[in-house]
């Protein structure tokens, strides 16, 4: 288990060796979309009562040639609801800056840590600009992905491809942070990149600064491919964490 995988399941009070976390954002057929936080690959959505509870203010803009639509989820009992979708072209991204800081130790020093979960849903593959601090954006070609860290390429960075039941891909960003992956099914797919800045700072918390010593961020890019094979069928759904 990687460094950040251990630290998102320590913030998440689950025991290793539970995989680690990212919220992706779906949208079913003529509904606006939702934030769902989990493992897509597993076939497992949080709840509330739950790990839903943990985040604090949730959000989203849906980006289209009309301009920039902000807007605050409202949490339900499996995801966060939001009051658009994207239509052809356009794309939404939502992150929740807030997530609490999270206890832990580096060289016997105790740190306290931000998981930044953030998630992009495209509906086509031309070229985008990034909108958040890790962003995966479409890269103008179907399965081309373009991996950014505050507003710039990022490069020799895992980039994970996969489909609810399990079928998964990895490849690594090249120099200019693009990386490329074969879509043979239809339906869903959910690319997701994460990496640790441990550069030291402060973000605005509820009761004034919090100082923080490391972010962990975690992002995700959703697509709804509607060519290829029949999708290989989903496993069970996986059973929310307490």
């Amino acid at each position: 288990m990687t460094r950040l995988s251990i630290a998102i399941v320590a913030l998440l009070g689950l025991a290793a060796p539970a995989n680690a976390h990212q919220i992706w954002i779906e949208q079913p057929d003529g509904q606006n979309a939702v934030i769902r936080f989990g493992e897509f690959g597993d076939n497992l959505r949080e709840a509330s009562p739950g790990l839903l509870d943990k985040f604090v203010k949730p959000a989203a803009t849906l980006v289209s040639a009309k301009g920039d639509h902000a807007a605050e989820a409202a949490k339900t009992a499996t995801g966060f609801a939001l009051p658009f979708k994207a239509g052809d072209g356009e794309t939404i991204v939502a992150d929740d800056p807030l997530y609490p800081l999270y206890p832990g130790k580096e060289n016997g020093k105790e740190t306290a840590n931000w998981y930044h979960p953030s998630a992009r849903l495209i509906t086509g593959f031309t070229e985008q600009q990034p909108k958040l601090p890790l962003d995966l954006v479409p890269a103008g070609e179907p399965g081309r992905f373009k991996l950014f860290f505050k507003g710039q390429p990022k490069s020799k960075t895992k980039v994970s491809l996969v489909t609810q039941s399990g079928w998964a891909k990895e490849g690594y960003t090249d120099d200019q942070g693009v990386v490329s992956f074969d879509l043979p099914w239809k339906g869903t797919y959910v690319a997701e990149a994460s990496l640790t800045d441990r550069s030291p700072g402060e973000r605005p918390g509820a009761k004034g600064p919090e100082r923080y010593d490391a972010v962990s961020y975690a992002t995700t890019a959703t697509y709804v491919h509607g060519d290829g094979l029949a999708p290989l069928p989903a496993g069970p759904a996986a059973a929310p964490h307490q």
